[in-house]
């Protein structure tokens, strides 16, 4: 139970305080829930407002009640996550990473800039840029197939940028602030859905012939510096039939 001290009211605290558990992995699938009692016991609380968290959790799809055993956490794959949750992600918990998740495939390279990366850097198209791509995978599969693109000239000031690896030392957004000495100060993210092209579906690692006809979820985030620099461009194409979820608080 956290002792941290927040506004939202009891039942909203344990949910929230049992979605980070099972979202970090720290409560695993099949991982049975205090009952209604013990948890009302637990938080001080009546056992209609820890009943209310539960259902909460249910909504969610976090759990499930299974009769005469109990509320075990439900085994499903997670949501896609952006760039810029993950940048959240780490600097909440100190881990970008999902639950059960890894990277793989990182290949970075230069390469002349699309139009509509051009447009997104706010450089003229053909400019070389530092392309460097990974794939996002859980238990499940492909959580999102994730393209950072940078403009080439950050390159000469942190050369592993162009090296087809895991960075070290931070993430990109980290050294080139500590590169230039001007700190990223806000983003720009949007969130659409889109058919596959057969691009799309090798990067997925599906049939390029074959795409899913269902639409995936496409992130992208824009971050600049103090200098209105646009610094990076991320783009997160989905997996299939994952979806994006956010959740934030509402003014009472």
């Amino acid at each position: 139970m956290s002792d941290q001290a927040d506004n939202r009211a009891p039942y909203a605290q344990i949910a929230a305080h049992y979605a980070e558990l099972i979202t970090s992995g720290e409560l695993p699938p099949g991982s049975l829930l205090p009952s209604i009692k013990n948890l009302s016991q637990e938080w001080k609380v009546s056992t209609a407002t820890a009943e209310k968290a539960l259902r909460k959790l249910r909504n969610d799809g976090l759990i499930r009640g299974i009769h005469g055993i109990g509320t075990e956490v439900v085994d499903r794959p997670a949501p896609m996550s952006s760039g810029s949750q993950r940048q959240d992600r780490g600097r909440r918990t100190g881990s970008s990473w999902g639950s059960g998740e890894r990277s793989d495939s990182h290949e970075a390279s230069v390469v002349s800039a699309p139009a509509d990366v051009a447009q997104a850097l706010d450089i003229k198209p053909g400019l070389d840029v530092v392309r460097r791509r990974r794939v996002y995978r859980d238990r499940h599969g492909i959580v999102a197939h994730s393209t950072s693109w940078i403009p080439a000239r950050y390159a000469n000031l942190v050369p592993q940028l162009t090296k087809s690896e895991r960075l070290t030392g931070g993430t990109s957004l980290q050294l080139i602030a500590q590169a230039t000495g001007r700190p990223i100060t806000h983003r720009i993210d949007t969130a659409s859905a889109r058919l596959l092209t057969p691009e799309d579906a090798e990067l997925l690692e599906l049939d390029p012939a074959k795409p899913p006809t269902a639409p995936v979820v496409v992130m992208t985030a824009k971050f600049v510096d103090s200098e209105d620099n646009v610094v990076e461009y991320g783009v997160d194409l989905g997996g299939p039939g994952r979806t994006w979820r956010t959740e934030s608080e509402v003014p009472q």
